[in-house]
């Protein structure tokens, strides 16, 4: 069983910053990929960014390009999402996702899913 369980989000203006954060537990943390997904109602789910477990990261979303950081502390389990410079398109839900291997760009390679942390940025 892997449970992961996102935290962070939040009601925020445009400009400001959130850190959302993943706590995975249930297997081993440092041999999965972590990565972060973010949907809106009536889109498809996208792929923000992934992070193996030795750091090597891929940068997918180009709307949030050189807005946001991904990290991960293997010692506590977690990884992060730092997101700066929000815009209101930028509302959504966040997930934190896991799976073996590689980041993958579509979600349905992911078989282990939080619940999501809501990010809604006002104008």
């Amino acid at each position: 069983q892997v449970q992961l369980v996102e935290s962070g989000g939040g009601l925020v203006q445009a400009g400001d910053s959130l850190r959302l954060s993943c706590a995975a537990s249930g297997r081993t943390f440092e041999t999965y990929t972590l990565a972060w997904f973010r949907q809106t109602p009536g889109k498809e789910r996208e792929l923000v960014a992934g992070i193996r477990w030795n750091g090597d990261t891929m940068h997918s979303s180009q709307s949030l390009k050189g807005r946001y950081t991904i990290s991960r502390d293997n010692a506590k389990n977690t990884v992060n999402l730092q997101l700066t410079s929000l815009k209101p398109e930028d509302t959504a839900v966040y997930y934190c996702a896991t799976r073996v291997g590689l980041v993958r760009t579509d979600p349905s390679e992911y078989p282990y899913w939080g619940r999501g942390t809501q990010v809604t940025v006002s104008s």
